[in-house]
């Protein structure tokens, strides 16, 4: 069963997240299928919406780290090219590449929004976001940096309510995170696909084309995010190969607090 579905209805399609055991986290197969949607989709004139939505209950855990365990805490050998420098960067061309896409992406959330989850709801031109999900960026409770969300949080949200999500870890319920701005309306459980199609029927008065025109020039109101991208991959692998990652995410697998954490082991 592939990870990552597209289905196409006229010119609507939906991605989904589709890796219910991991509550839909980025693995790297799948980010390459998220990244090649979105290229794909970019040139396709015919395509006038995107809805991007996670399977099986959940929206997106964030990053995958699984492939990488044996990495975690190792320092990198002198002179080595780092594979996790190349596996960051490549979900930051996909957080770019979604931002880019001429088409409107409305990204539907029921479910745990997490870390990159959380930056992928960031990318959404509509937010819809269901009673039980909850948002968080974690990755500093973890030992690590959210190094590739961190532009299109703080490009979302604005400086302050960045750095309460960024810098905190904290949970965010649906409510909360549409007072913060990330979304755009709260749909009651099981109301999604109701909530969608209303949605889908507002946006279906926008000419395509204008549509398209008017995103583009949303861009250059904000100015184009400066490219952290290199940065933000090396900054990450670094940190995952250092001892705070090391002793967080340690103490997560086994939900204990963190060594810096008052009582923390």
């Amino acid at each position: 069963m592939s990870n990552f579905l597209v289905v196409r209805q006229g010119d609507t399609e939906r991605w989904t997240l589709n890796d219910p055991a991991t509550r839909n986290a980025l693995s790297d197969g799948m980010v390459v299928a998220l990244f090649g949607a979105c290229l794909r989709a970019k040139a396709d004139a015919s395509l006038r919406t995107v809805v991007l939505t996670g399977g099986g209950g959940a929206f997106c855990a964030g990053g995958s780290l699984g492939h990488f365990a044996s990495a975690i805490g190792q320092p990198l050998a002198e002179g080595a090219h780092d594979p996790l420098v190349d596996a960051n960067r490549a979900f930051g061309d996909v957080l770019h590449a979604l931002t880019e896409l001429p088409q409107l992406l409305v990204v539907a959330v029921d479910g745990p929004a997490m870390g990159g989850g959380f930056g992928l709801a960031c990318c959404g031109d509509v937010v819809l976001a269901t009673q039980r999900s909850v948002f968080a960026t974690p990755e500093v409770t973890l030992g690590l940096p959210p190094a590739q969300i961190a532009p299109f949080v703080w490009r979302r949200l604005g400086d302050r309510a960045a750095r309460d999500c960024l810098l905190s870890g904290r949970h965010f319920s649906a409510s909360e995170a549409c007072d913060l701005g990330l979304v755009n309306d709260v749909v009651a459980d099981g109301e999604m696909e109701a909530a969608l199609a209303d949605t889908l029927a507002r946006h279906r008065l926008a000419a395509p084309g204008a549509l398209a025109a008017t995103k583009q020039l949303l861009r250059r109101l904000h100015g184009p995010l400066p490219d952290l991208r290199d940065e933000a991959a090396i900054a990450f692998a670094s940190a995952l190969r250092g001892p705070e990652a090391a002793a967080g995410l340690k103490a997560f697998v086994r939900k204990q607090p963190a060594p810096w954490v008052e009582g923390g082991a």
